[in-house]
């Protein structure tokens, strides 16, 4: 049988102008084109500015470490900031975050010390925070798999009939794994207290979009799980705190999940192994950099009057004394005590499991004794 199949060429579709409440040059845009959301008052957009500002000196200075080596790797979310702080912003106490690897800066604003965000890229420890106390599940690096744990907690939520939701946080490229089909899925038909935010920055590692799928928008898909689905200027951080806090409220509400893609850029690398030159153009990222979600937020609030030099000024020294907190963390030695790999495999310590830490321990002392010998023979 001939497995050669005749097919009509695809032809691109134009995805339609995302929602945005502020443009590109910090300027309100009129209420005909807000899809019905309102402006944030400015006092929360200016606590969002606050935020973006100490979490980009935040990911600037880690990113240099990674360049010193003093970690092993480090994916930057720089030109994402709007879409991160505006997710964590629209999180009640009560709720679960469910980030993936390079949304570091959202557990930042969600309270995680650095020290703590830092530990799984530097090598100490898989995740090196409490989740119950921050409620903010690990970071996933395999691709969706945070998804559908998302869907399973809310999913538990809902059955014990309190009020907490989960907010995921997906890449564009983890929309092409069975995983989040299947979260999605799952999430519509259980009706499921589940909020999507999937960060379109364009590029699966060196993987573009339209080489993944062929509809206009990830948001597109939305309708064909039965849930909503909205198509967000992801560098204007106004709409998205507002579309993000309506989903989660719709979601609290017991109306079930939604899906929301912010359309958004990645600035700097995959991570500091990779080489974007050669699947990228320097113009395409020099236009992204021209549309910087920061610099649009800062031009509206300087307008409204909210940003003076001197708020300006009280924002720049926190974000420094942040820097400086996480170069000095990064700097201490870690302590890790090898046999603590045995301590959260099993709630009930296995057999198997209970020899090989033996094993270990004997190894160490080994050493520590050869150790100590060669010292002592080092000094006579």
């Amino acid at each position: 049988m001939s497995l050669n199949v005749e097919s009509t060429p695809l032809t691109a579709v134009l995805a339609p102008p995302p929602l945005r409440l502020i443009d590109d040059t910090g300027q309100a845009v009129a209420e005909s084109e807000s899809g019905g959301f309102t402006l944030p008052a400015v006092d929360t957009l200016l606590g969002l500015y606050r935020q973006m500002v100490i979490a980009r000196r935040f990911d600037v200075q880690v990113t240099a470490l990674t360049r010193q080596g003093r970690l092993a790797t480090y994916p930057s979310a720089l030109g994402q900031e709007a879409c991160e702080i505006a997710a964590v912003a629209a999180l009640a106490p009560q709720d679960w975050l469910f980030p993936t690897y390079r949304d570091s800066i959202a557990l930042l604003t969600r309270g995680v010390e650095p020290k703590d965000i830092l530990a799984s890229f530097r090598g100490d420890w898989h995740s090196g925070y409490d989740y119950h106390q921050h409620r903010i599940a690990p970071q996933a690096t395999p691709l969706a798999t945070q998804a559908l744990h998302a869907v399973g907690l809310a999913t538990a939520a809902k059955l014990k009939r309190d009020n907490t939701v989960a907010l995921t946080l997906l890449g564009d490229g983890a929309t092409s794994e069975g995983d989040a089909h299947e979260a999605f899925n799952f999430a519509a038909v259980w009706q499921a207290p589940v909020v999507f935010l999937v960060q379109n920055n364009q590029f699966a590692i060196s993987v573009p979009l339209d080489k993944q799928m062929a509809c206009r928008t990830i948001a597109d898909k939305a309708i064909g799980y039965g849930m909503p689905g909205y198509y967000v200027d992801g560098n204007d951080v106004a709409a998205m705190y507002a579309v993000v806090s309506a989903a989660m409220d719709r979601a609290r509400r017991g109306d079930g999940p939604t899906l929301i893609e912010g359309l958004t850029y990645r600035i700097e690398a995959h991570t500091n192994s990779d080489d974007p030159t050669r699947y990228r153009k320097a113009a395409d990222v020099d236009l992204w950099r021209s549309r910087d979600p920061i610099e649009r937020l800062e031009k509206y609030l300087v307008a409204q009057g909210a940003l003076t030099e001197g708020v300006r000024a009280s924002i720049l020294a926190a974000a420094e004394e942040l820097a400086a907190t996480t170069r000095d963390c990064m700097t201490e030695q870690a302590v890790v005590d090898p046999l603590e790999l045995f301590e959260h495999v099993y709630s009930t310590p296995r057999t198997a499991l209970a020899e090989q830490r033996a094993f270990l321990a004997a190894e160490l002392a080994g050493d520590a004794l050869a150790s100590a010998v060669a010292t002592e023979k080092s000094t006579r």
